[in-house]
This record gives structure tokens, C-alpha cells and sequence, in this order.
């Protein structure tokens, strides 16, 4: 991929684009892990915890970009990246877990922890969206840090108020991940000779992900109209 070309805006577009969709989590733990402190400390509670989070993240990102030029786990990454997308779309939202600290540095360590042990779909779905390319997974965090720190409650409003978003969000993750799986060494030569098969297996994967979220959602919100009207 050559620097700055079309290619390289449009993958660094989309890992933006996934950090923020990913976000919602984030936004929550660090509003709940610093809601303890005086007002003048949670803002450095929520700029240290990112930024910690964040060092993390880039490490995690840059160690699984490398992970995935072994043989196979690049399948492996779209495959779980196909489950992530379709998680995001029917998970309920626990945080009940989340200890809010009486301390700067309590409230920070639980931020960094707890964006570490959440920020596992982030990683794999940057990592395979930058196609190998390290600038690219740095860029994109450091586009989106402002966003995720200081718009994460307008974005989280945003989604909210328009639920589509997290269905473009998915449809976006599910494209990563069919490119991803097309990709692997072992099975690339399969797809590169045949446009057509590699496109339908692109708009099948992306389909079958955003179906089956739609259709899970509408059986819960049965089941619990169901369970009211009782």
C-alpha cells in the first residue's frame, strides 16, 4: 500500500471509524471509573487512563498486526472478526463490574485494566484493517483519542438516537473481516483470479452478519414484550 494514496485514506478511514464505533465501551468505563473523583481530577483521571490505554492498545495492535503473518491466523482474525461484528450489534451492555476510584491513580489503573481486558475486538479489527501497515494502526489512534476522550458521550448520544449507525459499524467490521479471510496465503489464489467470487463472499459474510443481528434483536424484543405484557 503506497503512503497517503487512496488506498491508504481509506484504511485509515475505516480503523478511525472503528475506534469510534468501539468506543462505546470505553467511553462508559472511563466516565464510571473516574465518577468518584473531584471534578477538577477527573479530567486528568480520563487524560492519564487513555493515554495509558492507548500505549497499551498500540502495542497490543502492533503485535497482532505481526501475529498475522503467520500461516492460518489471518483466517483465524476474520473469523473471530465475523463473530465481533455480530456481537456488536446484539450485545447487552454490563458494567455493573466497574469500581469506580477514590484516587487519580485508582481511577487511572482501573481505566488502562479494564480497557485492556475490553479492547480485544478494537485490536484484532485494526489490526486487520490496516492490511500489515503500522502507520496506519498509529495514525488512526491518534486521529480518534480526541474523539474517544472528549465526543464519546456526543457520539454514544448519536448512536443512540440513530441505531443504524451501529449497523453501517458492523457491515464495516464484517467487510474487514471477509478481507481478512481473503487474504490468508493458504486460500488467497482461490479468491485472486475470480472477482466476482471474491465480491460475493464480501456482500455473503456482510449479510449474513447484519441478517443475523437483525434477527436476534427482533426475537429479544419478543420475548421481551412477551415477558411485560405477562
Amino acid at each position: 500500500m503506497e503512503l497517503f494514496s487512496l488506498a491508504f485514506f481509506s484504511a485509515l478511514f475505516t480503523i478511525v471509524f472503528i475506534d469510534l464505533i468501539l468506543a462505546g465501551d470505553n467511553a462508559i468505563v472511563i466516565g464510571m471509573a473516574a465518577r468518584n473523583l473531584p471534578k477538577q481530577q477527573q479530567k486528568a483521571a480520563i487524560l492519564w487512563g487513555t493515554a495509558g490505554a492507548v500505549c497499551i492498545r498500540i502495542i497490543a495492535t502492533i503485535l497482532v498486526v505481526w501475529l498475522l503473518r503467520i500461516p492460518w491466523l489471518l483466517l483465524i482474525g476474520g473469523i473471530l472478526l465475523l463473530w465481533i461484528a455480530y456481537k456488536l450489534l446484539v450485545q447487552e451492555n454490563q458494567h455493573d463490574n466497574i469500581q469506580a476510584g477514590n484516587t487519580l491513580w485508582q481511577s487511572v489503573r482501573t481505566i488502562v485494566i479494564a480497557d485492556a481486558a475490553m479492547g480485544l475486538d478494537n485490536v484484532i479489527a485494526v489490526a486487520g484493517a490496516a492490511h500489515g501497515h503500522l502507520l496506519l494502526v498509529v495514525l488512526g489512534l491518534l486521529i480518534s483519542i480526541p474523539i474517544i476522550v472528549w465526543g464519546s458521550t456526543l457520539f454514544i448520544g448519536l448512536i443512540n438516537r440513530f441505531p443504524w449507525i451501529i449497523y453501517i459499524g458492523s457491515g464495516i467490521l464484517a467487510y474487514t473481516a471477509a478481507k481478512m479471510i481473503k487474504d490468508e496465503p493458504r486460500i488467497k489464489s482461490v479468491f485472486q483470479h475470480n472477482a466476482l467470487l471474491s465480491w460475493a463472499f464480501v456482500v455473503l459474510m456482510v449479510s449474513i452478519i447484519i441478517i443475523a443481528g437483525l434477527l436476534t434483536n427482533a426475537a429479544r424484543s419478543r420475548k421481551n414484550k412477551s415477558r411485560e405484557s405477562r
